[in-house]
């Protein structure tokens, strides 16, 4: 591997890496095509920190047709170690308020089609998802947010649909019945592919909307694109606080998502 270059990846909205220290901007081909834009690498408290806005630099990628496995492939190829994927979400969950921070445990994918494997073969390997995210990070984003006055929640089950549509109420109804916290359309795979790659990766599900509007809150509307934008740059920067809070405590070392491939290669006979 070439000389590192960024210890930490951000995945996330134009607007963070203004306020990166130093910054270039990196152009990288990748054997799945090429990433959702240049790479701009920076630095946070003495750390490196590599920043891809996973929609392009202009928003002109929707949901479906993030190149994900080139994003995450190219933050390996830099070096990276550790990412930190934030997210626009709705909230399934009355007490999921606008505004607040979910730190995900778990996820459920609703995608379809997407390529969300490094592992076509000829060699079966099988990664496990039991704990999809770093622990490690997520403490110390929880600890950040506590620090820093954000409404959090530590722990949460983020649903990832297709898009680019919102979700009917039907479907709304069904995953607030099965206790979901948040959804959105960019959580999967680009969190899967990177424990793929034994990269350790945490979720942020930045709360701005209540999806179709839920049952029992009278008055609450469908989701638009207006109120997202909203929500969304007023939790700029609270997430910009936040990750410039915690990036200079992330460890060097990896935690156990640094050996995600243990056992999960079948070896021919």
């Amino acid at each position: 591997m070439a000389e590192q270059q960024a210890q930490i990846g951000v995945f996330g909205g134009s607007g963070f890496y203004s306020f990166l220290q130093h910054t270039e901007q990196v152009e990288i081909s990748t054997p799945y095509g090429d990433p959702s834009g240049p790479i701009v690498l920076g630095e946070v408290g003495g750390r490196s920190v590599a920043f891809l806005p996973r929609h392009g630099h202009e928003h002109t990628l929707p949901p479906h047709m993030i190149p994900y496995r080139a994003n995450v492939w190219a933050m390996k190829q830099l070096g990276v170690t550790h990412i930190i994927g934030p997210c626009a979400s709705g909230s399934l969950q009355a007490h999921v308020g606008l505004g607040d921070f979910v730190v995900c445990d778990q996820y459920v994918d609703r995608t379809s089609a997407r390529k969300d494997t490094f592992y076509d073969g000829p060699q079966a390997t099988h990664v496990s998802a039991a704990d999809p995210y770093c622990a490690v990070i997520r403490g110390l984003l929880v600890e950040g947010c506590h620090e820093l006055g954000i409404p959090v929640h530590d722990g949460g089950t983020v649903v990832v649909i297709q898009g680019p549509r919102f979700s009917t109420r039907a479907e709304s109804r069904w995953f607030n019945q099965m206790g979901w916290h948040a959804i959105n359309m960019t959580a999967y795979p680009e969190g899967h592919l990177a424990r793929e790659l034994e990269i350790c990766y945490a979720n942020i599900s930045l709360i701005t909307d209540y999806d179709v509007g839920l049952e029992g809150m009278p008055g609450v509307k469908p989701v638009s694109l207006t109120e997202v934008f909203e929500v969304f740059s007023r939790n700029n920067d609270k997430l910009r606080d936040l990750l410039f809070s915690v990036i200079p405590r992330i460890p060097a070392e990896q935690d156990s998502c640094g050996s995600a491939l243990d056992g999960a290669v079948i070896s021919g006979h």
